[in-house]
């Protein structure tokens, strides 16, 4: 049996993912969470087989919650499940640690594939997602994204700032002083060549801390 934590913001696409998921037999839903820090939380307290998450959501997104579960060494494989299929976001998510990455518009069988694959420590993508890869491979992009320079916090705080919550909001949900925070703030800016809030948050949503549709 193939234990699951299910991980995406909107409950009603939860709830279609889980109405997939618990028609195959040897797959279990064994907790749901809403954003990247409930994934964390709930993967060291339920410890999971396979993360099956989205990567656009508040707090944390999939990317950065996948590069902290990561960083705790835990026996669980983590699928990605989204609709987006930017080369910077796909570069992002494989550097994090993913085995796996399905597109959204192809879920059905595929995404019951690729957690079968992962379950196995395989890697699986999508036959989009293998093709931008295979690309990128043969002709490198020029410039890399910039937040590769940011440590794991700096990242946190800067797509708390891009989703508009305050200085001393920010600090409370991260348990630091809203100096600390300030801090933060001046560190990205000075990383990242920005001068105001405004350029912080464009960069944001350029490299996908934060869906741009929103």
């Amino acid at each position: 049996m193939i234990r699951i934590l299910l991980v995406e913001d909107h409950a009603m696409v939860r709830a279609g993912l889980r109405a997939l998921l618990e028609r195959a037999n040897d797959i279990h839903i064994i907790g749901e969470a809403s954003n990247g820090q409930e994934a964390v939380d709930m993967t060291v307290e339920l410890k999971p087989d396979v993360v099956v998450m989205d990567i656009m959501m508040p707090r944390l997104n999939g990317i950065q919650a996948a590069e902290q579960i990561r960083d705790l060494k835990l026996p669980v494989n983590i699928l990605i499940l989204s609709m987006y299929s930017d080369e910077g976001l796909v570069h992002q998510a494989l550097r994090s640690g993913i085995k796996g990455y399905v597109l959204k518009t192809s879920v059905s069988e595929e995404l019951l594939w690729g957690i079968h694959a992962v379950a196995r420590g395989e890697t699986y993508l999508s036959a989009v997602i293998s093709s931008i890869v295979i690309e990128s491979s043969i002709h490198p992009p020029k410039t890399d994204d910039p937040l590769h320079m940011l440590s794991p916090r700096e990242k946190e705080v800067l797509q708390m700032i891009a989703e508009e919550h305050t200085s001393s909001e920010i600090g409370k949900l991260l348990f630091i002083s809203e100096k600390t925070v300030e801090k933060h703030r001046a560190n990205l800016m000075e990383k990242l060549h920005v001068h105001n809030l405004v350029g912080l948050v464009r960069l944001a949503i350029k490299f996908g801390l934060i869906d741009k549709n929103q």
